[in-house]
């Protein structure tokens, strides 16, 4: 089958490789017709993390089940079905809590297992016509049949949940005031889901004016952090105060205020900031133990000069972890179903699998509007 395979810092291509099998009893294969590029991939695709080349990146699929083992009880042949990024067993203590995200069975020495990622595990990812599901009863989310809505539904994978889990951390509450950090497509499914839940006013902070305007057209208040102090600009707006509640959707690769350069705890330090006494942070962004491009030696393994003092004189609260997929999944799908949510319109680009070197590289710069692209390998 035809896949996006990883050769190298910034370089992927479409090569044949292995078609995946059935190899347990509890797999399914699904023939994938939608899989999103996501700003987790560029990390390795940058050369940013510890991946070795010929891996198959793709941790947000969907598609149709194509051949089902013979302990599946709850899938058949057809079923349209979008799989969380987690790939978890249903079972062990942090599954059986909720915490799918942590999933003790599926990456043994490991908490957590994922698709085409690096260190998640042996699992093939699915920007390719094909994917292996293991544990499918319970990581397959059943879908309507047809193609409507195919590319909200793509968004159930990860970045819609994820955004929503920044929410669930920072506590975010009706008539709450909340501040964003980072108008990627995290970002803009974090402001839109605490918009969702209530939020009073949302500030998106970024430096990429289409993002931004995107943060605006939601109704979210656009801050340029490249005009000036984020946290000052917010609290002008906020008589003073601050927000209640402050989100990290940028991780460890944020950008110094107006060098280009990189500084990786200044949007956890914005935050402290930002966020008013007694409030709370989520912080579904990305950080790693160790990053072999780090600007100095502690941030190459990891290692942040966080304002934990002033986190401590504020009283803040603080959450973070990568997302539970399955706690979110379910009932995002019937808000879309109802059309409750329509988080589709952070897609900048579909395209098909051919032309996704071009697209890497393309998202990766944030040029020519590219916020989220999701690719076909095959129709729907």
């Amino acid at each position: 089958m035809r896949a996006v395979v990883y050769k190298g810092p910034f370089e992927v291509a479409i090569e044949q490789v292995e078609d995946p099998r059935i190899q347990h009893p509890n797999d399914v294969l699904v023939r994938v017709t939608s899989t999103a590029i996501c700003g987790s991939d560029l990390h390795m695709y940058e050369g940013r993390t510890a991946a070795e080349p010929g891996i198959v990146f793709g941790h947000e699929n969907l598609g149709v089940v194509e051949e089902t083992g013979e302990g599946v009880t709850t899938l058949s042949k057809g079923d349209r079905v979008v799989m969380p990024f987690n790939v978890a067993c249903g079972f062990c203590k942090n599954c059986s809590a909720g915490f799918t995200g942590f999933c003790l069975t599926v990456n043994p020495g490991f908490a957590g297992g994922a698709y085409g990622y690096v260190a998640m595990g042996p699992y093939t990812g699915g920007q390719a016509e094909y994917v292996r599901v293991p544990y499918a009863d319970f990581n397959c989310l059943k879908l309507p049949e047809g193609s409507e809505k195919e590319t909200d539904f793509v968004l159930l994978a990860d970045i819609f949940p994820t955004g929503y889990h920044g929410n669930e951390l920072a506590d975010v509450r009706p008539g709450d005031t909340v501040a964003v950090y980072g108008a990627g497509p995290v970002g803009l499914m974090a402001a839109y889901s605490a918009m969702l839940r209530g939020a009073s006013k949302v500030f998106v902070v970024d430096r990429v004016a289409e993002r931004l305007q995107k943060a605006e057209e939601i109704g979210a208040v656009p801050i340029d952090f490249s005009q000036g102090n984020p946290a000052e600009q917010i609290k002008e707006q906020t008589g003073g105060q601050g927000t209640d509640k402050g989100i990290d959707a940028v991780g460890y690769q944020a950008q110094a205020q107006g060098e280009d350069r990189e500084e990786p705890a200044i949007v956890l330090n914005s935050l402290v900031d930002t966020v008013r006494p007694t409030g709370a942070l989520g912080i579904p962004g990305l950080y790693v133990p160790s990053d072999p491009g780090g600007p100095d030696e502690q941030a190459k393994k990891g290692m942040l000069m966080v304002s934990v003092g002033r986190l401590f004189e504020k009283g803040l609260r603080l959450g973070t972890g990568q997302c539970n997929v399955k706690r979110y999944n379910r009932h995002l799908r019937d808000m879309i179903i109802e059309d409750r949510a329509k988080p589709s319109f952070v897609v900048s680009h579909e395209l098909p699998l051919d032309e996704a070197s071009s697209a890497y590289e393309k998202f990766d710069k944030r040029v020519e509007g590219y916020t989220k692209v999701v690719l076909h390998p095959q129709a729907a």
